[in-house]
């Protein structure tokens, strides 16, 4: 660890939040002093850019909409040994900031998740709620390990995971990006508690439920398919033969008690399926090397970024 005091960033990515941006970038002022507070502008149409200003954070401005695009412009931007990740509608907690950093910091850690906790039923809606939960459980079952909010906007991170962070995503499937990036690479991580409050009047959420819900499903889908092509294309493969031998099975008896084959179509069939369950196993295979070989390079990447915190 440097002898000096590690620099932080706060950044806020935004859209049309000017109802809350000015207490947001106030109240991280106040818990982080020495912090450099950046807000990312994503083609607001109201005055969240100019009010971010005149509150005092750096603002700069992202054409591309989604967040994930925002987040991957602010990781390649900003240099800093400590980043802190919040959204801008003042939901979340700044005071617990400083817990995260000391748990960042002298822990060795590179994340620290803010498990959302909320007393106000406004706060988080029972349908996130539950989804949430399902995806926490989905998560931890593909890739052996997980969190309890995997979907929090609020993490501290150090320069490591930040500068070695791939960030494909796009939209609001981001922090399940976040979280699976961690994971694949074994970083040291933790989550601890924050406060979690309703958004104020005049902010709304740009969530939605469904649209971005099946999102963040294909999301996991498609990160699991591409990290664990051995496990994904070998359950295919088993489906494939138990449908054809389940085909297959009446035919041959058939065959047995007549010594003949009428229903050839029903054969080919079969046969066909059987073979795509050999071509999915071999897929399988081949593609687990080459996603072994990438998982390396990503370490390599990891471990190439000086831990300055």
């Amino acid at each position: 660890m440097s002898l000096a005091a590690p620099t932080i960033a706060v950044l806020i990515p935004c859209l049309n939040e000017e109802a809350a941006i000015g207490t947001v970038v106030a109240d991280f002022r106040r818990a982080l002093p020495s912090a450099a507070i950046w807000v990312f502008d994503n083609r607001s149409s109201d005055s969240t850019a100019t009010v971010a200003r005149a509150a005092g954070a750096e603002v700069r401005h992202v054409a591309q909409r989604g967040k994930g695009n925002v987040v991957r412009r602010m990781f390649a931007d900003v240099e800093a040994d400590v980043y802190v990740l919040v959204d801008g509608d003042s939901t979340y907690d700044a005071s617990a900031a400083p817990n995260l950093i000391r748990c960042l910091t002298e822990g060795g850690l590179d994340m620290v998740v803010a498990s959302r906790k909320h007393d106000e039923a406004a706060a988080y809606r029972l349908g996130h709620r539950a989804g949430n939960r399902i995806f926490n459980e989905f998560v931890g079952w593909l890739f052996g390990r997980g969190f309890s909010d995997v979907f929090s906007g609020y993490r501290a991170f150090s320069r490591r995971f930040v500068k070695s962070f791939p960030a494909l995503a796009t939209g609001f499937e981001i922090e399940t990006e976040l979280t699976i990036h961690a994971l694949e690479l074994r970083m040291p991580v933790e989550e601890i508690e924050a406060h979690y409050k309703a958004r104020p009047d005049g902010s709304e959420s740009k969530l939605r439920t469904y649209r971005d819900g099946l999102r963040i499903l294909w999301t996991i889908v498609r990160l699991f398919q591409r990290e664990r092509p051995f496990q994904f294309f070998g359950s295919a493969s088993l489906m494939l033969a138990a449908i054809a031998v389940g085909i297959a099975i009446p035919l041959f008896v058939t065959y047995v008690e007549t010594g003949l084959v009428p229903r050839f179509p029903t054969a080919i069939l079969a046969s066909g399926m059987m073979l795509l369950s050999a071509l999915s196993a071999v897929c399988g295979i081949i593609l687990d090397t080459v996603s072994l070989s990438r998982l390396e390079t990503r370490r390599l990447a990891y471990l190439n970024v000086a831990r300055r915190s």
